[in-house]
């Protein structure tokens, strides 16, 4: 019997989904689960690594009996995952040493300050496209390596793994014969050399990291194992890999050079596909892989918000101002119009393009009228804002890309809400797209398992069959955009940790 389905296991920071699609890329099924996010001290973030292991496996069991399919309908299974979290475990025992430590974790920063007061960040960014901070995964390992006893020792002698989430996935689907990443994850360790595609010695050794402890690195479409039969009733081929921001900008179809995609999840990943070369940023944004198809590296130049729709589930589950993250588009609604509050999210430090580690979060703006509507108005704003930080500093870095004009295709939850993509439209003077199908991260992970597997089309032709659900045009007049956007660098200034 021909095996005409795909199965996109879709590993995020707050939940796990998988999705079951048709041969033409529709998704015919899916389920999602929420695990618990661990808060050990300030600033740090931790995951359990078996509760995301019971996620993946209850999520992509129940999406196949949803969709009453077996393990013989599926051609092959599609990876996306959190990028730069963190895993090391016993390749015996295949038992973690520690919780993961999620991306969002800032213990490593004074380490990296460190790092970078001694001179080596101009030779980090120059190899692997990053800057020195604990959002990456180098420091993370060496971390674990540090503080969980007798790990070091373990790790010379050959006998500990590590990985970011895709690779203890592959791990523990595979029954431990698997030890192997793609291109676009190895590219986020502080480790791997983007231009050469390999890891890098030197970099091995800066952040003390035994190289045995590294996966093999493939491409993203192409065989990663087979599952163990008794996972899922039957063996499953697994042919696709890619961190979640780079399955996004496969799902949305952006193959061209100077096409621009932005996710809003948990955080707000922008990417710029700039084709073969691998554009150095001048304003402190991310050199990247996009995606490595037949041993062909794409690049992108990628803008990282720690805090978007994290800010939402803050108003939910910190403030208590709304039950159901869907409630905060009818509350931002009711906002008075000439009340202008700005909420800076770093709650975890501000990313691109300000790296600034040790900024808080911040509120600005407020009056004796300011209350729930005016906050969550702009918890949403702030979105916008940030995204238009990003695309400014990437179209200074590549001006063709500004040349050729903005056009933002979104995804991820928070682009369900019609009032944050209307502010981003408005304060990017821009449009917006969002698309068909919104879980372009499962789609993208779904595409590369199809492609190697033979059932999906060459990469154009995908996205030409790209559609667009709904698109939002700038509605804001240019005065209010200029006193809006004044007022919001102004906040950030405010709230720099150098201020």
């Amino acid at each position: 019997m021909a095996k005409t389905h795909l199965l996109a296991i879709d590993q995020g920071t707050t939940s796990t989904r998988a999705i079951v699609f048709d041969a033409a890329l529709a998704p015919i099924a899916s389920e999602q689960r929420e695990f618990a996010q661990i808060f050990p001290a300030p600033g740090w973030v931790e995951h359990d690594p078996e509760e995301i292991w019971a996620s993946v496996l209850a999520t992509a069991r129940a999406a196949l009996a949803r969709a009453d399919l077996t393990a013989g309908d599926i051609a092959a299974i599609g990876i996306a995952n959190q990028r730069e979290t963190t895993l090391v475990w016993d390749r015996d025992s295949g038992r973690p040493l520690h919780n993961a430590i999620v991306w969002q974790d800032r213990r490593t920063a004074p380490a990296c300050d460190a790092l970078r007061a001694e001179g080596h960040e101009p030779r980090v960014t120059a190899t692997t496209g990053l800057l020195l901070d604990a959002y990456f995964s180098a420091t993370k390992l060496a971390w674990i390596l540090d503080h969980v006893e007798g790990a070091r020792a373990a790790a010379a002698r050959g006998t500990l793994a590590f990985g970011t989430i895709d690779t203890f996935l592959l791990w523990r689907l595979t029954g431990g014969k698997v030890h192997a990443t793609d291109a676009t994850n190895a590219a986020r360790t502080l480790l791997f050399d983007i231009h050469r595609g390999a890891w890098d010695d030197d970099l091995a050794r800066l952040f003390a990291v035994p190289t045995a402890l590294l996966p093999d690195v493939r491409d993203c479409a192409g065989m990663f194992g087979v599952t163990d039969p008794a996972l899922f009733g039957g063996a499953i081929a697994i042919r696709g890999v890619a961190g979640d921001q780079q399955a996004a900008t496969i799902g949305q179809g952006c193959f061209a050079p100077g096409m621009l995609k932005s996710t809003y999840g948990t955080g707000c990943f922008a990417l710029l596909n700039t084709g073969a070369t691998a554009v150095t940023s001048r304003r402190r944004l991310l050199t990247t892989i996009a995606y490595q198809l037949d041993g062909r590296r794409t690049y992108a130049i990628e803008g990282s918000i720690f805090i978007a729709g994290a800010a939402v589930q803050w108003l939910r589950d910190g403030l208590g101002l709304i039950r159901e993250a869907a409630q905060v588009g009818e509350l931002a609604a009711r906002a008075d119009p000439h009340d202008q509050v700005y909420l800076v999210p770093g709650f975890v430090g501000l990313g691109a393009p300000w790296w600034d580690a040790s900024a808080r979060g911040a509120i600005f703006g407020l009056t004796r009228q300011s209350g729930p509507a005016e906050i969550a108005r702009a918890a949403l704003e702030a979105v916008g804002y940030q995204t238009r930080d990003l695309i400014e500093a990437m179209h200074a870095d590549w001006p063709a890309a500004a040349d050729a004009g903005t056009v933002l295709r979104v995804d991820g939850g928070m682009s369900a809400s019609d009032a944050a993509m209307q502010f981003l439209a408005d304060i990017l003077a821009a449009p917006v797209e969002r698309p068909a199908v919104k879980e372009t991260t499962a789609l993208g992970a779904a595409y590369l398992a199809g492609r190697a597997a033979g059932l999906c089309p060459e990469p154009d032709t995908f996205a030409a069959r790209w559609k667009c659900e709904r698109r939002f045009c700038p509605r804001m007049d240019a005065a209010t955009r200029a006193r809006k956007w004044n007022g919001w660098r102004d906040a950030v200034r405010r709230t720099l940790s150098g201020d």
